[in-house]
């Protein structure tokens, strides 16, 4: 996924041919589908340089051309697309942000976050501890990026501050 340099609005330049549509920040075309002789779409975000979703499209009356590019398949299109990238998104998130709750011995609810920093110079993760009740921090680590955080490893990270 690219940063766009520029927020899209409906002021961009539309364009709506048969096999081809831009509008709303969303490129739409139509191509040769590899896997057989049909024809597909692919679905890309303005800016990106991967499409975030190719499927199967339509032949048309000849059964030789693609069907034409229409109003409500392009908007099927965008919200499938976005809702592809939104889950690629929150998966991500998920993989880059893990946390678990515990409690020790004294009785107190410890939450122990695993955050992952993706630097290509020095990839690394941080641990840290924090008192629900309070708030306050009460470990902070850096370790590896493959650390895995479980039951176990946020225990002995509260109780040692060894991870």
């Amino acid at each position: 996924m690219s940063d766009r340099s520029h927020p899209i609005n409906e002021t961009d330049d539309e364009i709506t041919e048969a096999t081809h549509w831009q509008k709303l920040g969303w490129i739409a075309r139509v191509v040769r589908n590899e896997d057989d002789e049909g024809w597909a779409v692919e679905m890309t975000r303005v800016g990106d340089s991967e499409p975030a979703l190719v499927a199967p499209w339509t032949m048309g009356r000849d059964k030789k051309n693609p069907k034409p590019l229409d109003a409500p398949s392009f908007a099927t299109w965008v919200k499938t697309a976005s809702e592809i990238l939104m889950r690629h998104e929150q998966s991500l998130r998920a993989l880059m942000h893990q946390s678990r709750t515990i409690t020790t011995d004294a009785g107190l609810r410890v939450r122990v976050d695993l955050d992952i920093v993706q630097d290509e110079d020095d990839p690394h993760a941080v641990l840290t501890a924090v008192d629900e009740q309070s708030g306050e921090q009460v470990g902070n680590r850096r370790v590896s990026p493959s650390f895995k955080l479980t039951e176990s490893s946020a225990q002995r990270f509260v109780r040692t501050g060894d991870a």
